[in-house]
């Protein structure tokens, strides 16, 4: 059996070890969703990753409403994402982007008009905004003649992806976000043909994949499902057969790799007891899985290749205190504790001053 350390193919990206570097949004972009310098250095400091997996990146101003988070829609956000994925390929690395509609985990306040969603429902809780949290607000339903204006800009966004010189991209189909609520039967209460049955729920997320394969190459496309449990709201009264549709609907589109995020009851950022999927999608799913959720250790990671349900694993909250992951994995090293607080603060605290190993070993 291969070992997190041994290089993988993920479809046209060669992957010298199995260690991805799962999305994180950090909110180190400016108000108009622009990259900043910061994030230069951020990602060049993780380019020994097997994979980059960029934060979520707004495909729209509709779909971004997390603050100072980057898009892909303008030219100035182009030329802004040019020298970060310029400087991971300088330093070994490969990159490609998250591309990401929220749907209705968004507020109008930051997207400028009402949230859309598969049909007219609310998150419970708050947003973030530019203005603190606000009451979550009822989304309106995309409309059929709204849909081919969405598959577009998906592909504006990964034609994009490929100008600013990313190796792939991967399609947000997770954690409670647009195609997510189009997937899980407790968001979509559509009675049209992107709605009801399993076939119906899986239709647009098959098509965006299409369209985005269609330019990218399937061969450099992925997506990220979160096939058990609640996710920020969105679930489903019986996911078995759904995501398992859904893998065998991306296997046919032949995507490089799936990424799952699968939280278990133990988890330190979502918990649930909802079984884990992965050992069923594995059955359908010819190419490779990658799963995420809570693997901090080797030895946690190593069980899931060895017995064949997953194929690499991207680590995500690790990698932000820890920019040389990979070498403390292999060596046993200790990890940088990692600070909250600073998640998602703009400036260089908690983003770019984590030592690396050689650093922290020479004080």
């Amino acid at each position: 059996m291969p070992s997190l350390f041994d290089p993988i193919q993920l479809g046209a990206i060669h992957a010298p070890n199995r260690i991805l570097m799962a999305p994180l949004t950090r909110g180190r972009a400016t108000k108009e969703a622009v990259p900043t310098d910061l994030m230069i250095d951020y990602y060049t400091q993780r380019a020994s990753a097997g994979l980059i997996i960029s934060e979520a990146t707004g495909i729209s101003r509709e779909g971004l409403g997390w603050p100072f988070a980057p898009g892909l829609w303008t030219d100035e956000q182009i030329e802004h994402w040019k020298p970060v994925v310029d400087s991971v390929h300088a330093a070994g690395g490969k990159i490609m982007v998250q591309m990401w509609h929220m749907g209705r985990q968004v507020h109008s306040s930051v997207i400028g008009g009402q949230p859309v969603s598969s049909s007219a429902t609310a998150t419970a809780g708050q947003a973030h905004t530019y203005d603190g949290k606000q009451d979550f607000e009822v989304a309106r339903p995309l409309e059929l003649d709204e849909i081919p204006r969405l598959l577009a800009d998906y592909e504006h966004a990964t034609r994009n992806a490929l100008r600013a010189g990313f190796d792939g991209v991967q399609i947000h189909g997770a954690n409670g976000y647009l195609l997510d609520q189009f997937l899980r039967d407790n968001a979509n209460l559509r009675d049209d043909r992107y709605g009801g049955s399993i076939e119906n729920r899986i239709r647009l997320m098959r098509e965006v994949t299409e369209r985005v394969a269609g330019v990218a190459g399937a061969d450099r496309t992925s997506i990220r499902l979160s096939p058990n449990g609640d996710s920020q709201g969105v679930d489903d009264s019986n996911p078995a057969p759904l995501f398992t549709a859904a893998a065998k609907a991306l296997d046919e589109i032949g995507i490089a790799f799936l990424e799952l995020r699968e939280p278990g009851p133990d988890g330190t950022f979502g918990r649930t007891e909802v079984p884990k999927l992965s050992p069923a999608i594995r059955q359908v799913f010819s190419k490779p899985l990658v799963l995420n959720s809570d693997y901090t250790t080797v030895e946690e990671a190593q069980v899931v290749l060895d017995n064949g349900t997953a194929d690499a694993i991207a680590f995500g909250r690790t990698f932000l205190a820890n920019p040389d992951l990979p070498a403390r994995l292999r060596t046993g090293a200790p990890l940088n504790p990692g600070n909250p607080r600073t998640w998602y603060s703009q400036g260089p605290e908690g983003y770019i001053d984590y030592p690396f190993l050689e650093t922290a070993t020479a004080e």
